[in-house]
């Protein structure tokens, strides 16, 4: 197996949130830079999912108030299959409210500080939503990764440059931003996102699928070769695999490309 030095060259060197180094870690070892969008809406969906693609993605993204059956006994059985599956995590929960409210929100029902290892946010509220979100692993004395939303692929989004580099800015401030949530349909904004942010924060791209074009309700959709080129290190797939009809092949065509690209990068 290569060395992730090796592999991630700057990106290795220059991270500093701890978790950064464990997803870039597993990425080599399944030689994918793929996180699965699982929008599904029962527990035993998820279930069947991991066990088809678990060898060829490196993070599994949740929206878990899709979950029509949630429970928590039951989902210790989805996280435990996971943890040996070598998946992290990711609950795109989206906070987006003060500080103290976001740091309840990690509790609740679903109990999100205790499972997930990755989230993501808005910075629309202010800066304080970090320390928030933070707080919440800390309660259950977990560290974990905040994905920031500094652009959106859907039509019509409201992120404009101002709001990008008030999100870097809060971003590159604190310690518990693992990086920033790029518009994966456009291999151009990424690598003016990659430009703004440097190499010591990892870049996250939703809306990649091998099947370029527009989605539904305003998604579009980017390559991941072109994603992984211009300066994303995870690309995010929802469709392009857990509709396909062989999920597993999908999953591999897809962690085929991702790496493929990553090696392309660092020559």
């Amino acid at each position: 197996m290569m060395e992730p030095e090796a592999v991630w060259g700057m990106r290795w060197k220059n991270c500093a949130n701890p978790l950064s180094h464990r997803i870039m870690e597993i990425a080599v070892k399944k030689k994918s830079l793929v996180c699965l969008a699982a929008d599904m809406t029962s527990i035993s969906e998820l279930i069947d999912l991991i066990k088809e693609v678990g060898p060829y993605v490196a993070v599994l993204k949740t929206h878990v108030d899709l979950i029509q059956d949630f429970n928590l006994e039951e989902w210790s059985v989805l996280t435990n299959l996971a943890a040996e599956h070598d998946l992290l995590l990711f609950e795109d929960r989206k906070f987006a409210d003060i500080g103290n409210i976001s740091q309840q929100q990690m509790a609740g029902i679903h109990d999100i500080r205790s499972w997930a290892h990755i989230v993501t946010a808005h910075r629309i509220s202010g800066p304080d939503i970090v320390d928030g979100i933070a707080a919440g692993w800390a309660d259950v004395e977990r560290i974990g990764g905040i994905l920031l939303l500094a652009q959106m692929s859907s039509r019509g989004n409201l992120l404009n440059n101002e709001y990008t580099l008030e999100t870097i800015s809060t971003g590159k401030a604190s310690p518990h931003v693992l990086g920033y949530i790029g518009n994966g349909s456009s291999a151009d904004d990424v690598a003016e996102l990659r430009s703004l942010v440097g190499d010591a924060q990892m870049i996250w791209t939703p809306g990649i699928n091998l099947d370029n074009g527009a989605g539904k309700m305003g998604q579009r959709y980017g390559n991941p070769h072109d994603s992984i080129m211009s300066g994303s290190d995870i690309i995010i797939v929802g469709s392009g695999i857990h509709r396909a009809e062989n999920r597993s092949v999908a999953a591999k065509l897809y962690a085929e490309a991702s790496w493929d690209a990553l090696i392309q990068r660092g020559q």
